[in-house]
């Protein structure tokens, strides 16, 4: 993250590889500095931001929400529950610690990569954290129940 102001004027520009999140208070200094980084190098402005890295961003007026309902959809897919049902709790209570049985082991990288697409996920979904959290416990041993 890059800050750069001056007097009450406040520019922040976001760095990603070679995308860029450009916001302020000020519409005049985010187009003069846009200006100066498009004489510096090949840049295209794609204007106001609608999607970057997973998130979805909806501007409207004063209001601006961010949602990864695209990317919850493709981890269901990756994960072939397309036809479960959606819970208001997404864990039972009290569950204990389960420990894998032998010969039950399932594909640990395939695990560390669904649990991983879920703590992204966690940004605009809270509510799973903790659920999130427990799963991660199994990273190294998973079986088929977990």
């Amino acid at each position: 993250m890059y800050k750069r102001g001056d007097g009450d004027s406040l520019l922040l520009v976001g760095v990603y590889v070679d995308d860029l999140i450009i916001c302020g208070p000020d519409s005049g200094k985010i187009a003069e500095f846009k200006g100066q980084m498009m004489k510096l190098f090949n840049m295209s402005d794609l204007g106001l931001l609608s999607y970057y890295l997973g998130l979805e961003v909806n501007q409207q007026g004063s209001e601006i929400t961010i949602s990864q309902s695209a990317y919850a959809k493709k981890i269901v897919e990756q994960c072939q529950m397309r036809g479960c049902n959606p819970v208001d709790t997404p864990m039972e209570q009290r569950v204990r610690s389960m420990t894998a049985k032998l010969g039950t082991k399932k594909d640990v990288t395939r695990y560390m990569s669904i649990i991983g697409s879920l703590r992204y996920l966690v940004n605009t979904r809270p509510d799973i954290a903790y659920v999130v959290g427990v799963a991660s416990r199994f990273m190294e041993a998973p079986d088929k129940e977990h």
